[in-house]
Formats: C-alpha cells, sequence, structure tokens
C-alpha cells in the first residue's frame, strides 16, 4: 500500500521492487501503487489532494485579465468589448486607440485602409473577409473559431457555436471556455450541464476572465459559500471587474466583507482600470463617440 509521507512528496507503495513496474495515480501525480486494492486505499486522500491543488490553481491571483495588452501599444486592453477590435486577417486583437491611430496615419497619407497589426489590406466585401477568417480557422487559429462561433452562436446556429468554442477551448482560449459555460447553463447547442458548466466557467477564470470568475462567486452565493464568493469577487475586482466590486460594497454592508479588503480591492481596482487608459484611447473614444451621435441624429431626421 503505498506510504503516505508528511513532506508532500510522492508517495510510494511499500511494495517496490526492481521487477514490479508501479503505476502512478492520474488525479493527483503523487502517489505509485502496485494494485486496485492498493490504489483503492488511496482514493480518500487523492480526493481531497485532487481539490487541494484545483482550489490553489482556481484562487491564484493573475496579473492582468484574460486580455492581456494590446500587442502594439502593449497597453492593458479595457474589459469593455466595444473598446477593441479583432483583425480577420491576422486574428489580432487590437485596442481602439491603436486603430483610430492607424485611421487618422492612412488618412492623411491617402493610404488604402490596412490592418493596424499586419498591414495586409482590410477587405472591401464581405466575401473576402469570410475567406480570411476561413483561412484562420483553418490554420487552428483559436481566436478567429472563438470568434466565429460567436457569430453561428447571433444567428441561432448554437450546435455550431459549440463546435467552435469547443475546439478553440481545447487550444486554451479562455473565451472559448466560458462561452462554452453559457452554452451548457442554457442547454443551447448541447444539454444542460451544471458540472461541465462549472468546470468551463473554472477554466475561464483560471485563464483569468474576470467574468466568469464573477459568475463562480454567484454560483458559491447559491450553494452557501459565501467566503468562496469574496475570494472569487476580490480576484475579478482586481481585473477591473465593476460587477464584483459592486458585490463587495453590498455585502461589506452585510458583513461579509471585511473593510480592509474592501480598501484593498477598491484600490486594485481602480489601478487595473487606469492601466487601461491612454490619451490615443482617450481620443478615439471621443471621435467614434461623435461619429455614432452624428449617424444616429441623420438616422432619426
Amino acid at each position: 500500500m503505498p506510504n503516505m509521507s508528511e513532506d508532500n512528496q510522492a508517495d510510494t507503495c511499500f511494495a517496490e521492487v526492481d521487477n514490479i513496474k508501479l503505476k502512478e495515480c492520474a488525479d493527483c501525480d503523487l502517489v505509485r501503487y502496485c494494485s486496485d486494492v492498493c490504489l483503492k486505499e488511496h482514493e480518500e486522500a487523492c480526493i481531497k489532494r485532487v481539490a487541494e491543488f484545483r482550489d490553489e490553481l482556481l484562487f491564484k491571483q493573475l496579473d492582468s485579465s484574460h486580455l492581456g495588452d494590446c500587442p502594439i501599444c502593449m497597453i492593458p486592453m479595457p474589459l469593455d468589448l466595444e473598446k477593441s477590435i479583432m483583425m480577420n486577417c491576422c486574428s489580432k486583437v487590437i485596442c481602439g486607440g491603436c486603430y483610430y491611430a492607424n485611421e487618422l496615419r492612412e488618412e492623411e497619407a491617402s493610404l488604402r485602409p490596412s490592418c493596424s497589426f499586419c498591414r495586409k489590406p482590410i477587405p472591401d466585401t464581405n466575401d473576402k473577409g469570410y475567406k480570411m477568417m476561413m483561412k484562420r480557422i483553418e490554420a487552428n487559429d483559436p481566436e478567429a473559431m472563438c470568434q466565429w462561433g460567436r457569430e453561428q452562436y447571433d444567428k441561432g446556429d448554437y450546435s455550431s457555436a459549440f463546435e467552435y468554442y469547443a475546439n478553440a477551448a481545447e487550444l486554451g482560449h479562455v473565451v472559448a471556455h466560458c462561452h462554452l459555460a453559457y452554452l451548457y447553463h442554457n442547454g443551447r447547442g448541447v444539454e444542460k450541464d451544471e458540472k461541465k458548466e462549472i468546470h468551463h466557467f473554472e477554466e475561464a477564470a483560471i485563464g483569468g476572465h474576470p467574468l466568469a470568475r464573477h459568475n463562480l462567486g454567484c454560483r458559491e452565493v447559491v450553494n452557501g459559500n459565501i467566503e468562496r464568493a469574496v475570494k472569487h469577487w476580490i480576484i475579478a475586482a482586481n481585473q477591473g471587474s465593476d460587477e464584483s466590486i459592486q458585490l463587495l460594497m453590498e455585502n461589506f454592508k452585510k458583513g461579509f466583507v471585511k473593510k480592509e479588503d474592501l480598501a484593498a480591492a477598491l484600490r486594485a481596482h481602480q489601478a487595473a482600470v487606469d492601466a487601461t487608459k491612454s490619451p490615443q484611447r482617450e481620443a478615439a473614444e471621443e471621435y467614434y463617440r461623435i461619429l455614432r451621435d452624428t449617424i444616429d441624429a441623420e438616422n432619426s431626421n
């Protein structure tokens, strides 16, 4: 049977000899055993260890959200997806500031519109844009897969959306995991499955997705685990989640959040939001705001 040591190193069965090849526990990866009977005695400890390892991974505070930095200006991306754009040609997600700066450069030099990142010409028809997207998908680009999955979802083709999200998630795409969780929650394109829903929310949260983590916190409240919920919301707030900081303030009033924890979360949240700002992005936001207002005014007349 396994020798359960106290130093968290890999435990080894007492029966190990040169002519017996021991197997390793596929779950906790800490114990080597010689038989099914031996493994059976290890199961309870294994379940506990796997849960501990999962929590250690799940509640690890990352330096930034899953979006990372803009590949051009290298400033953290804003959580508001309307302030960024994905280029079909190279699947790079560019912040609105860099996209706007490239538009100004092209206008001043009378250049043909091109990708802000790779400089390929912007497709002038939907058909050309579609071909570019398919080329990226054929190259196993998870960003393109996830984007195309979203388009299928918006069309109501949930089965196709699930397929593209699943393929992107297998390649490690964080947002795809979050979308899969919603599909499992709503039973769209796949049967409802709470365990798989939570699994994909956890995978997304581990990858730095604040909304997925926020949802896990809400789930913990339903399960009566307010302490775990607060831990999730603090991490999400530190990544810039407005929803999580709001729930932290509400639960502070109820006595579930310590004053010092809330104060630290408020500082970290503000720092995360401030880190995404730049004069270039502010100029872009103002320009596109005026453009939208002008279009709305023309449409209303």
